[in-house]
């Protein structure tokens, strides 16, 4: 497509607490090899840290980079308030700690025309910096941490339930009325959705990659997936039929390992079986994860493993009902078109 016939793009990022890798991740936007107009708008959360520095920094620098506030440090209302702020007709959603690949944009945009799609994506591609975080990440992009999701561990270019982040046509989001802003978690999911519901599509494809950095601890990354578990089954209750046998499996996994000590410790040994066969598989996946990475990283995959589905089990078991109810009564749309 000849550059005069581009579609302007609004890259929109909610950011809280980001100072490690703000700076970095507009970077990788504003050098991205796409010849159409650009803007950058950044939903700034109630930080602790030096981010809203730097983001005026980077306001000053650059005259395509805005920001707009997020009182409530909510992720779906600072996509919001982003969404509201901006005005192209592609809206890309980038996180403050995701490093967009050279062609992102560009690829995007000419998936979006080839497919008709309402929404496409491609690769969380989880990179650490230290062994913890390679061996996240190493958790994070096999089949035996997080299934078969393509967005974590690739696959051929195809129509998808969600994709990681996503690069909307802005038509799509005004439509549904944005983000559902009682989705803390799963918010992205529960989107992609509503838009499949009305006709739209999702396109997957490996073309298309994102950088991430994983949490830099082990309870960071255990809050993370028990937040994610947690409303995964709220999206459950709220949209009937949207459950599959991936998601159930880290929730049947607790159940199993909890009833398995507890008869192992009360009537019969043999019950320790059920925890010392999940022990020894997640060890036997972690061998093939690890390829390639430094002997401490290795060692910390398993331990990645379990706080990944151990997590995100209990937040999916634990999940009150009072939160679907509290996402029903808020049904309303929070992005209208002008």
């Amino acid at each position: 497509m000849p550059p005069h016939q581009l579609p302007a793009v609004s890259v929109i990022m909610p950011v809280l607490n980001e100072e490690r890798h703000l700076r970095n991740a507009v970077r990788h936007i504003l050098e991205q090899e796409y010849d159409g107009e650009m803007e950058v708008v950044i939903a700034l959360g109630p930080s602790t840290d030096r981010t809203d520095e730097i983001a005026a920094e980077l306001v000053a620098e650059d005259p395509r980079v805005h920001t707009v506030p997020n009182p409530t440090g909510r992720t779906p209302a600072a996509l919001n308030a982003a969404i509201k702020a901006s005005r192209h007709p592609v809206v890309v959603r980038v996180d403050g700690h995701g490093m967009l690949s050279p062609d992102y944009i560009a690829t995007a945009v000419r998936l979006l025309e080839e497919t008709g799609a309402q929404n496409v994506g491609g690769l969380m591609h989880a990179e650490g910096e230290n062994d913890w975080e390679k061996a996240v990440a190493a958790a994070m992009t096999s089949k035996i941490g997080v299934g078969n999701a393509a967005f974590h561990t690739g696959g051929e270019a195809a129509p998808a339930e969600t994709v990681y982040l996503g690069v909307f046509r802005r038509e799509a989001l005004e439509q549904q009325g944005g983000y559902n802003e009682e989705f803390i978690r799963a918010q992205d999911w529960e989107l992609n959705f509503r838009i499949r519901e009305a006709g739209g599509l999702i396109w997957f494809s490996p073309e298309l990659k994102v950088s991430y950095r994983p949490r830099p601890s082990v309870r960071a990354l255990a809050k993370q997936y028990k937040d994610y578990g947690r409303w995964r089954h709220v999206v459950a209750r709220f949209h009937q039929g949207s459950i599959n046998l991936r998601y159930l499996a880290p929730p049947t996994a607790v159940a199993a390992i909890a009833a398995g000590i507890v008869v192992g410790a009360a009537v019969t040994p043999w019950g320790f079986v059920i925890p010392g066969g999940y022990l020894a598989a997640i060890v036997a996946g972690s061998i093939p994860a690890g390829k390639g990475l430094p002997a401490k990283a290795r060692l910390w995959i398993p331990v990645a493993l379990a706080t990944m589905h151990m997590s995100w089990g209990w937040g999916f078991l634990t999940s009150p009902r009072a939160l679907a109810k509290k996402v029903i009564a808020s049904r309303r749309p929070a992005v209208m078109a002008p």
